[in-house]
């Protein structure tokens, strides 16, 4: 073999031996950093992640920036939990100092409804209970509203019949339908689905006072409920005064209330209040409606 020829060919194999150690200490150095980078994403999941187990300066670029964010994120955090527990105790403490005094002004109102008074004195008391009750349900809706939001009470989502569902939130509104000559009929069904009873009966209840509040008398609110391969969807129906398009996702939010709508009672926390509960356990809810042609709310539950 020629001179010029073995010496070309020791170099290659020199550059090759080379480019191969070359690439087996980049990629032992990459499985060093992903180690580096999967411990510290560990911690942080486990909620004990700290820093000061590095040396930063040993650290590649990415695993300072990695470990600065983890930090930064294990402090932000830490002080959500924080919060939280303060959360906890101030609704806790208003639920508590409110309860008596609330519970005191209504029995109070009524004794005095049941004595003869004048007609003025008799117009003030009924003002002053009717008042009393707005109060009391809207702490009551805004303390269950804080509890959901915070984690304090959970739904416990288990396989029911929507059946029992639709039976229950019907038996909890015919009082108020009644006394408005409001008809309140629901379609048989045989269909599961994942909910948690209590909590979604509130849910369900809360959108069929909305039908008979703004349901003039002698109307009518029909129950559908149709299965899907992964949802129940429950259509509420009702032929009251209907929602503006513009409308229809702000009814959902936290104390809205329409314009059109401001002479009738309520806070504007009920619809809200459902839909929380219905995301709380996997489920989400629609509206659908035009002024004057009624409305139509579809709740949708995950399918047992």
């Amino acid at each position: 073999m020629d001179k010029p020829v073995l010496i070309g060919l020791i170099v290659a194999v020199a550059a090759v031996t080379a480019a191969l150690t070359t690439i087996l200490i980049y990629r032992k150095k990459m499985r060093r950093i992903m180690d580096r980078l999967n411990t510290m994403l560990d911690s942080a999941t486990n909620g004990d992640f700290s820093e000061s187990v590095f040396d930063e300066s040993a650290l590649s670029a990415l695993e300072a920036k990695m470990a600065r964010f983890l930090s930064a994120c294990s402090a932000s955090s830490k002080n959500l939990n924080e919060e939280k527990n303060k959360i906890k105790g101030l609704i806790s403490d208003i639920s508590h100092q409110t309860k008596t005094p609330i519970a005191n002004i209504l029995l109070y109102s009524q004794l005095l409804s049941e004595h003869p008074l004048p007609e003025d004195c008799a117009v003030c008391v009924k003002a002053l209970s009717a008042q009393a009750e707005k109060l009391n349900f809207l702490i009551s809706s805004l303390v269950k509203t804080s509890r959901l939001e915070t984690g304090i009470i959970t739904v416990m989502p288990k396989p029911d019949t929507v059946q029992n569902l639709i039976i229950r939130s019907v038996e909890q509104i015919m009082p108020k339908a009644d006394a408005k000559n409001i008809s309140v009929s629901a379609e048989g069904t045989d269909i599961q689905a994942s909910f948690d009873l209590k909590w979604t009966t509130e849910a369900v209840y809360n959108i069929l006072d909305n039908a008979v509040k703004y349901t003039g008398s002698g109307g009518t609110i029909t129950i559908k409920a149709i299965a899907y391969e992964l949802f129940c969807r429950i259509d509420i129906t009702d032929n009251g005064i209907g929602i503006a398009g513009e409308e229809h996702s702000k009814i959902f939010t936290r104390f809205y209330r329409s314009a059109a709508v401001r002479n009738q009672e309520g806070v504007g926390i009920g619809l809200y209040l459902a839909r929380e509960i219905l995301s709380a356990q996997g489920g989400y809810m629609k509206v659908s409606s035009r002024p004057g042609r009624g409305s139509t709310f579809s709740v949708f539950l995950p399918i047992s």
